[in-house]
């Protein structure tokens, strides 16, 4: 079973998101802001994938790229941006902060995005 973290505040698409994902036989687990994306994986969960959104409470999609690159128990877990940020700046700056990838919600279907997640995590 694969698990995906989902690091979304919006709670009508985390909801979507999550139920589309699941019915994909994915495991799921929701995270409403940065601080406690980084507290999920600091206690030990190992994701297949996380999907990463910016703009979060508490503390940004940046600084959660920020710090679990300074975590050598972290660093090697996939992190897939999605976010309304669509700058060339804020894609570059993702990817620099290790982004495998980077959507942007405006240009990417909630049916698309899924059929990325599943293609990169390797499930048909």
């Amino acid at each position: 079973m694969k698990n995906i973290l989902l690091v979304e505040d919006d709670k009508f698409l985390s909801t979507l998101l999550k139920n589309r994902l699941e019915k994909e036989g994915l495991t799921v687990t929701h995270a409403s802001d940065g601080e406690e994306a980084v507290n999920i994986l600091r206690s030990g969960m190992r994701p297949d994938l996380t999907l990463l959104d910016i703009i979060l409470p508490k503390k940004n999609g940046f600084e959660v790229l920020e710090e679990i690159q300074q975590d050598p128990g972290l660093k090697d877990v996939p992190i897939i941006i999605i976010s309304n940020l669509g700058q060339d700046t804020d894609v570059s700056k993702g990817k620099d902060l290790g982004a495998v990838e980077y959507y942007v919600k405006a240009q990417t279907s909630i049916d698309d995005l899924v059929d990325k997640v599943k293609s990169f995590i390797g499930v048909a």
